[in-house]
Parts: structure tokens; C-alpha cells; sequence
């Protein structure tokens, strides 16, 4: 699965959880939960257990203290995909 497929499968979960949604037609691995798309820590928990479920992964404590950004949360979910295989 590539980068551009995990933005874009996640652009759709992050709208649910976005309340500002024309911030969602600017969405770039830069953008930041908190500050940009005003995403709480506790809906940020469950767009980390959506992930998990949607591509059957875990990610720990560790993992989910680096996800800051839409990049960094890609970059985690396909971390944890690639040990899966």
C-alpha cells in the first residue's frame, strides 16, 4: 500500500472527526491534528483505533506519541503495515 493510499484512505476518517471541513480539501502530510484541523487527543485515540482496524494493526504507545501530523500518522500506519509481512 502506498503513502498516497493511506492519505487518502485517511482523509475519510478524518473527516468525521474534522469540524472545519473545507480544511479537508487541503490536507498535506504537513497539516497538524491539533492546530490545523482542530482534532482533540481523545478523537486523535480514535482515529488511531479506526486505523487499527481498518489495516488489522497495533500501534503502541510508542507509535502513537509520534503521530503529530497527517504524515507522521501515514508513515506509522505504514510502518506497522510493512511488519506485518
Amino acid at each position: 500500500m502506498t503513502r498516497e493510499d493511506i492519505l487518502e484512505e485517511l482523509k475519510k476518517v478524518l473527516a468525521y472527526y474534522t469540524p472545519d471541513k473545507e480544511m479537508l480539501n487541503s490536507i498535506t502530510p504537513e497539516t497538524d491534528f491539533v492546530n490545523d484541523l482542530k482534532i482533540n487527543s481523545a478523537n486523535l485515540v480514535d482515529i488511531i483505533i479506526e486505523a487499527e482496524e481498518k489495516y488489522d494493526i497495533e500501534i503502541d504507545m510508542d507509535a502513537a506519541e509520534r503521530i503529530r501530523d497527517v504524515g507522521s500518522c501515514v508513515d506509522v500506519i505504514q510502518e506497522k503495515i510493512n511488519e506485518k509481512k
